[in-house]
């Protein structure tokens, strides 16, 4: 029985939206679940799909809160 967690940022995927929308989880689900059906033959209704919404202020990567790497990243992009 495969159990996967899938963590994204808690927020939207277009503007004015601060979450995923039920739609986008459950094409989450679905795909996870179908990749591990044609991977390992695992049956969908034994495959657990666990989304995590993390918030901004708890992710982060080079060293940095996520929202101030964004910035870093588009400081440069426009130099």
């Amino acid at each position: 029985m495969p159990i996967v967690t899938v963590q994204v940022t808690r927020e939207g995927s277009a503007p004015g939206r601060n979450s995923v929308t039920a739609e986008e989880k459950a094409a989450i689900i679905r795909g996870v679940s179908e990749v591990l059906r044609d991977v390992l033959n695992k049956p969908l209704e034994s495959t657990y799909v666990v989304i995590e919404e993390v918030d901004l202020d708890n992710w982060g990567w080079g060293g940095l809160p996520t929202v101030q790497y964004r910035r870093k990243r588009a400081d440069v992009a426009q130099s």
